[in-house]
């Protein structure tokens, strides 16, 4: 079964959407492969114009799947950096896709989710949604999403939330500079359409080079910082903060340091 679905009109308009609605879109690690594929070949395909980043269900993204990120406790150190790295280069396919990439946030961001949302060019969302980076309430780090999180905010705005774990609106999220727009739920098809419609009336060739000139001259995320994020998390796992916190979230029990 598919935990990705894409599709292309007419227009050369993708809509990637992530179909896990179930468990609230969380990226386990056959989606985040999923996901990774997906980005490489739209981004070889030119009839591609503007790829959409969706959601089906009331969530947008949960983040990394819990019972995934559990079973790296078992994993040897090299076996847990192997895993860091997937979300790390799901991620970095969808940051380098050539086409804009428009989010089309319609519920909650949380950890890996705000990473889905970092790499967008422009991200829309409903004004019900709540967004969080919280793994440091798990004993984690925003670490592999980190990158495109600094990227996207900046480290001032970054700062605010990255390391306190504290849930905030998508008004707030506007400020931030993690969304574009706050939107009535009504309204959030029609501000993604006034998004796609302008990539239409130009050059495709010239809107893929106009992106890649702006990436370089304000600072491409590096594959450095994504090797420091990727080490960062990996040697996080092997601490007593980790095992206690996502042990807490399992057993529904509050984590020691509450």
């Amino acid at each position: 079964m598919s935990l990705i679905r894409t599709e292309t009109d007419a227009r050369g308009v993708a809509v990637v959407t992530l179909a896990r609605a179930d468990k609230h879109n969380a990226l386990s690690a056959p989606m985040m492969s999923e996901l990774e594929e997906t980005a490489r070949a739209l981004a070889a395909d030119k009839s591609v114009r503007v790829v959409v980043l969706a959601a089906e269900g009331p969530s947008f993204c949960a983040g990394g799947d819990l019972a995934w990120m559990r079973a790296q406790f078992d994993m040897d150190p090299e076996t847990r950096r192997m895993e860091s790295r997937r979300i790390a280069t799901m991620l970095g396919a969808l940051y380098d896709l050539p086409q804009p990439l428009i989010g089309r946030v319609q519920g909650n961001a949380f950890g890996g989710g705000v990473g889905l949302i970092s790499v967008c060019d422009v991200a829309i969302g409903v004004e019900t949604a709540k967004l969080g980076l919280t793994e440091t309430r798990l004993g984690l780090l925003p670490a592999n999403i980190g990158p495109y999180v600094l990227a996207r905010m900046g480290g001032t705005r970054a700062s605010e939330v990255f390391m306190s774990a504290r849930v905030f609106d998508t008004v707030e999220a506007v400020r931030l500079n993690l969304l574009s727009r706050s939107v009535a739920p009504s309204d959030l098809d029609s501000a993604v359409d006034a998004e796609i419609t302008p990539y239409l009336s130009c050059a495709p060739g010239a809107v893929a080079e106009a992106k890649a000139l702006m990436r370089a001259l304000s600072g491409p995320v590096t594959q450095q910082q994504v090797d420091v994020a990727i080490d960062a998390l990996a040697a996080r796992w092997q601490t007593d903060e980790a095992r206690e916190g996502v042990g807490a979230f399992f057993d529904k029990r509050k984590p020691s340091w509450q």
